[in-house]
């Protein structure tokens, strides 16, 4: 019985298809910039508050020390639970919504405040900036909690400063405020989200449709084959983007072009000048197997369009297919001349052996003259009037194979080569 296979372990991290990571990379790429606004937002929202009511305490302080008739209760009635200041100051703090508005004389008595208990004591907090003639605005701890406090000198008809003025807003009506805006700006972040999780699965749809689903490795593999396959063949290859630049050049091809990287991102006409090669390349000229000329190189062209609108050119070298081929036809005719040689030689070997069987001693006498007199003809006939050894020992075998296919070959008379050949490669 065949052992259980092991329970197949749950492997966590980064998914292969290139469409699954652009997602996550957009969505994390989204929800970090939607977090980051939020916190960018909150963090100076929370002190234009407390700015605002710190403000709103001043300008609140500002206005109740601006009436004269405080000032003038302050100098002539004690501080009391129903004196003329208290009753002012309660008035004003209703109609303004502060959390107290608090008058003090120059020791810092209290001649108002919200707790009626507290009138007549000494206020919690230092007015000395206040007395000294400066506006304060700061948030603070006082007897009534943590507020936004403004304080204000107090003056009388002739300028004098004979108390202060202190106005505090609910510092718990900032934080509300505060909490009532978290959530319409967590919808308006939520809106954000939303709208870029929405473009980034459509932008990675678009990536899927591209790399048809293939993982990064996979792609990787793909281009690294690629680099090898078209460095490694034979062949130049010669890509053109929808513009009709060159976007990429093989090793074969930058040699039979005598062109370099350079030319990359380039038209033909740019890198290569105008001429019928740059025609081919450029689809000006169609067709298979097409014939230019490059330097000293006859090149054999074919150019496929691809889908994204541009075309792979393929380059062969014809010059070294032709070389070829005429050394292979230099073999072939050297091959056939030793056989006609070796052909003629084995029918003069066994007519020179029948004249000896025969006891025709003159007669085979007589034939090897003849023979070695014909070769020592068409010897000396070649190398009088040819020069080049090789060309001459060329000739003479040549006049072997015709005597064998019964065909005369003679020089003529005005054949004359009396140097030697520059390029023998081609025989």
């Amino acid at each position: 019985m065949s052992p259980t296979p092991p329970a197949r372990r749950l492997r966590l991290g980064m998914p292969r298809r290139v469409f699954s990571q652009i997602l996550l990379m957009q969505l994390a790429i989204a929800a970090g910039v939607v977090v980051l606004a939020t916190g960018l937002f909150l963090a100076p929202l929370s002190d234009q508050l407390d700015d605002q009511a710190m403000r709103r305490a001043l300008a609140v302080a500002q206005t109740t020390a601006a009436v004269p008739q405080i000032a003038e209760d302050l100098r002539r009635t004690p501080p009391s639970v129903d004196g003329p200041v208290q009753q002012a100051a309660e008035r004003i703090r209703k109609a303004s919504g502060a959390e107290y508005v608090v008058v003090m004389d120059l020791r810092g008595t209290r001649w108002s405040h919200t707790e009626p208990q507290e009138v007549g004591g000494h206020v919690s907090t230092d007015p000395s900036e206040a007395l000294a003639g400066r506006d304060v605005m700061e948030i603070d701890n006082g007897t009534l909690g943590r507020s936004a406090r403004g304080k204000v000198p107090l003056r009388d008809g002739d300028g004098r400063i004979v108390g202060a003025v202190s106005v505090g807003i609910e510092y718990d009506s900032v934080r509300a405020r505060l909490i009532h805006a978290i959530p319409g700006l967590f919808a308006y972040a939520g809106g954000a989200l939303a709208v870029g999780a929405l473009a980034a699965w459509l932008i990675s749809r678009r990536v899927q449709r591209q790399t048809r689903d293939l993982a990064f490795s996979d792609i990787s593999a793909l281009l690294s084959e690629r680099e090898a396959m078209l460095h490694g063949i034979r062949e130049g290859v010669v890509a053109l983007d929808r513009a009709g630049r060159v976007r990429l050049l093989n090793d074969e091809a930058q040699r039979l072009l005598g062109i370099g990287e350079e030319a990359v991102g380039r038209s033909p006409d740019e890198a290569l000048g105008e001429g019928r090669t740059s025609d081919v390349l450029a689809g000006r000229v169609t067709g298979t197997d097409l014939v230019a000329v490059r330097g000293q190189r006859v090149l054999v062209v074919n150019r496929m369009p691809t889908d994204d609108g541009g075309a792979v050119a393929t380059l062969r070298d014809r010059t070294e297919l032709e070389q070829l081929g005429r050394e292979l036809d230099s073999t072939h005719g050297l091959i056939d001349a030793l056989r006609a040689q070796d052909h003629e030689h084995a029918n003069r070997m066994h007519t020179l052996l029948g004249l000896l069987e025969l006891e025709m001693y003159d007669d085979a006498v007589d034939f090897v003259d003849e023979v070695v007199g014909d070769h020592r003809a068409t010897a000396e006939q070649v190398t009088e009037k040819i020069g080049d050894p090789l060309l001459a020992a060329l000739l003479v075998g040549k006049a072997t194979v015709a005597a064998e296919r019964g065909v005369a070959l003679w020089i003529s008379d005005g054949t004359r080569l009396p140097d030697r050949l520059i390029d023998r490669a081609g025989w």
